[in-house]
């Protein structure tokens, strides 16, 4: 890794899910000699996903990881360079960019691509993250066609854990929403789509104390917040959490525009960030889709903006 402290590259992908993967091998099939730090979750959130059904191209599924494999390997094909190591410094003030990888050594950039994702928000609970990828998601565009005609549980109590609960009755035989309050903080319309659909119950008041079974979910164990009371919901197959998440941006924060939650702002239909000759793509500025297919289209802009910004910088 020290082989390139003191050195100056074209190009820093910062992070390795379907978007900065993406980037690297445009990047890389353009001679921009890309470098990939792919940082605390090599493979983004597909690397805790099992069967991956509605990516293109492949008819009879694929493993997450399997994936992010595949991913990775048509990147170094093509010469691009992924490395692990933490991005843990940014110094954008001028450029070129200095990088600090593992508070350890430095080493400057032209252009910088960030792909950190975001994260979602968990329970917190060690059943649940024994189970992750084995009835427990936090995707039901993702996972929710896997539960036909079964009893799935989803957690929250905004838009998007109404729209998923929508979703998710397109495919289970019962959906149960279970929020932490006596009422939703979602939209009123929202609200009313999913308090007036026949196959969605509401656990008012309820929180997941445990999520039961060793390989896959066979149950949940609910508990009353007010009450205290506790029931076992034992033909539930599927949870999923929706109670948000977190873009991974907090080294970009004060200099890179986001919104109020951390998601980065682009410009226009672009990649390009308020900062030149950095741009984003990915999880990290899609709070909206956040899907891989979408993630890797963005790594596509960014590689092809990004491409195009340094033939402006070196005519």
């Amino acid at each position: 890794m020290e082989d390139l402290a003191g050195k100056t590259i074209k190009l820093a992908i910062i992070g390795s899910g379907p978007a900065g993967l993406t980037a690297a091998i445009y990047a890389a099939r353009a001679d921009l000699k890309p470098v990939v730090f792919e940082g605390p979750e090599p493979g983004g959130q597909l690397m805790t996903t099992t069967d991956v059904e509605n990516y293109p191209g492949f008819p009879d599924g694929v493993m997450g990881p399997a994936m992010m494999d595949m991913f990775r390997q048509q990147a170094t094909r093509f010469g691009a360079d992924c490395r692990y190591g933490m991005v843990t410094k940014v110094d954008l003030s001028s450029r070129p960019f200095s990088i600090t990888v593992d508070e350890e050594f430095s080493f400057k950039a032209e252009s910088i691509i960030i792909s950190t994702g975001a994260s979602a928000k968990w329970l917190g609970i060690p059943s649940e993250s024994k189970l992750r990828g084995y009835g427990v998601s936090a995707c039901a565009t993702c996972d929710g066609a896997f539960f036909r005609n079964q009893h799935v549980v989803i957690v929250g109590g905004g838009d998007t854990a109404m729209e998923e609960a929508s979703f998710l009755t397109k495919f289970a035989s019962k959906v149960t929403v279970v929020h932490r309050r006596n009422e939703f903080r979602a939209s009123k319309t929202m609200q009313h789509r999913v308090l007036n659909n026949p196959k969605i119950e509401v656990a008012w008041e309820s929180e997941i104390e445990e999520i039961l079974g060793e390989k896959v979910v066979e149950g949940i164990r609910l508990k009353n917040i007010t009450t205290g009371e506790t029931k076992v919901l034992a033909d539930v197959t599927g949870v999923f959490m929706a109670i948000g998440h977190k873009p991974n941006t907090d080294l970009f924060k004060g200099v890179i525009d986001m919104d109020d939650v951390g998601y980065i702002k682009t410009i226009g239909s672009s990649s390009y960030t308020n900062v030149e000759g950095v741009f984003a793509c990915g999880d990290a500025m899609d709070s909206v889709y956040r899907q891989a297919i979408t993630a890797a289209g963005s790594g596509c802009k960014a590689a092809i903006d990004t491409e195009r910004w340094l033939e402006e910088q070196h005519a």
